[in-house]
C-alpha cells in the first residue's frame, strides 16, 4: 500500500478531527488542506461524510436508548 499523498492525510485528519470534536484540529487542518491543494467544496464534501459517520452510529443508539425508555418493564 502506497503512501497517502498530503491532501489524503489532511483529508484523514479532518475526519479524525470532527469524530474528535476537536475544535483547534478543525482549525489547523482545514488550513492545512487548502494549502495542500483541496478546494474547499473538497473539504466540505469530506466535513459532510464526517459528520455521517459519527451521526448515524450516534443515532443508533440514541435510538435504541429511547426504545428501552419506552419498553414495558420485564
Amino acid at each position: 500500500m502506497g503512501k497517502l499523498s498530503a491532501k489524503e492525510q489532511e483529508l484523514v485528519r479532518i475526519g479524525a478531527a470532527i469524530a474528535s470534536n476537536c475544535v483547534q484540529c478543525i482549525e489547523y487542518h482545514i488550513p492545512l488542506a487548502r494549502k495542500a491543494g483541496l478546494t474547499d467544496s473538497q473539504i466540505k464534501a469530506a466535513v459532510n461524510i464526517a459528520k455521517l459517520v459519527k451521526k448515524v452510529p450516534a443515532d443508533i443508539v440514541l435510538n435504541r436508548a429511547l426504545e428501552l425508555l419506552n419498553a414495558p418493564d420485564s
